[in-house]
């Protein structure tokens, strides 16, 4: 699809508030006027072995992402009790929002034409968002891999012990 969108570092983040599976609404405008820097996270599936890793390894490194003032936010198209049980079975410690009609995933490019054994289909392409507290995105990344890109995210953006 030539219409998708495509974010770059540099670029303003489309903003958002939208509800988690918790029904609690995040704002990012108010999020980023307390001051926090987000990293928005888009994954295919709730409880599918790549979007685990992803997710555990997240989980395992939020220490150092809430020390830096980072809040970490999930995004797939899943619904309330799939995003309730991924977080339970996994003990994630951050928020999924729900986008069942990915809204979310059009904002950012991240529903996109996907190629696997030669047929082509629309899903979330796995993608990672860093947005500063002025609104601005500080990493733009389409495709990302799920293992180790947690340690690649903390490389990149420098983020101390």
């Amino acid at each position: 699809m030539s219409d998708t969108v495509n974010l770059e570092s540099g670029q303003k983040a489309p903003t958002f508030c939208m509800a988690d599976s918790d029904g609690n609404m995040h704002d990012l405008e108010a999020i980023n006027a307390s001051g926090k820097t987000v990293i928005l996270y888009f994954y295919p599936r709730d409880s599918t072995p790549g979007c685990t890793v992803q997710a555990c390894d997240f989980r395992d490194q939020m220490g150092r992402l809430n020390n830096n003032q980072y809040l970490v936010l999930g995004v797939s198209i899943d619904s309330t009790k799939s995003h309730e049980d991924f977080i339970s079975q996994q003990q994630l410690n951050f928020s999924l929002l729900l986008d069942e009609d990915k809204t979310l995933h059009n904002a950012y490019g991240t529903w996109r034409s996907k190629m696997n054994y030669g047929k082509e289909y629309m899903g979330c392409a796995r993608s990672t968002f860093v947005i500063n507290p002025q609104g601005d995105l500080i990493f733009a990344r389409y495709n990302v891999k799920a293992k180790n890109h947690v340690e690649m995210l903390i490389r990149e953006l420098n983020i101390a012990e």
